[in-house]
């Protein structure tokens, strides 16, 4: 018996949705860990701005912006990731859910203490998917450049050290020798597969 093509093609999706929410939530946990870093806090040497929360939002972590040379805006948070450029607009990647919200926004007009202080973000219409896809190509694209530079200039053994706390049997792992070519490996399953991605 044949199964629909459908239903293999909506099996791939799902599981490529579950690996990528698992990668990112792994990203995210090492970004927190490179912060806590005993040698120094490693966004901060990598150019990030470190905004700490103001008294009336104490309860929330500090929010890391940076500004690359190309003029794109990243802002990493807990709950997920914002990627900005000027010339499309910009994204937002929820740490638990692989569904990019797009923005005609290039920049968060405010730092984003909790989700709801983010500005409306929608799934893109038509006439956005391009700019929504480029975005989300070119944040894979930066973390994986990010995680390259981590094995470039603090070596393999510190991300397996860090990894090592993360690798507790119950969650997603992504080992740290193929951790930057795992997103890479995610921009061409999501470039191949964008509209089921951006519905």
């Amino acid at each position: 018996m044949s199964i629909p093509t459908e239903t293999i093609e909506g099996e791939m999706a799902s599981s490529v949705i579950d690996h990528a929410v698992g990668l990112l939530s792994q990203q995210i946990w090492c970004w927190g860990k490179d912060i806590l870093r005993s040698e120094g806090n490693w966004l901060l040497h990598q150019g990030f701005t470190r905004l700490e929360p103001p008294v009336d939002r104490e309860d929330c972590s500090s929010v890391y912006t940076l500004i690359d040379p190309d003029n794109n805006n990243i802002v990493l948070r807990g709950f997920g990731v914002f990627y900005g450029s000027p010339s499309r607009g910009g994204i937002f990647l929820p740490r638990y859910e692989f569904q990019p919200r797009f923005t005609p926004l290039a920049e968060l007009g405010s730092p984003p203490w909790e989700e709801k202080d983010l500005p409306s973000l929608k799934r893109p219409t038509r006439s956005q998917r391009n700019h929504c896809l480029s975005l989300t190509l070119d944040l894979f694209d930066w973390i994986r450049s990010y995680e390259t530079t981590i094995l470039e200039e603090l070596g393999i053994e510190y991300r397996r050290r860090v990894l090592q706390q993360w690798n507790n049997g119950k969650r997603h792992y992504t080992k740290p020798e193929e951790f930057a070519s795992a997103w890479r490996e995610l921009s061409f399953q999501f470039a191949a597969n964008a509209d089921a991605y951006l519905e």
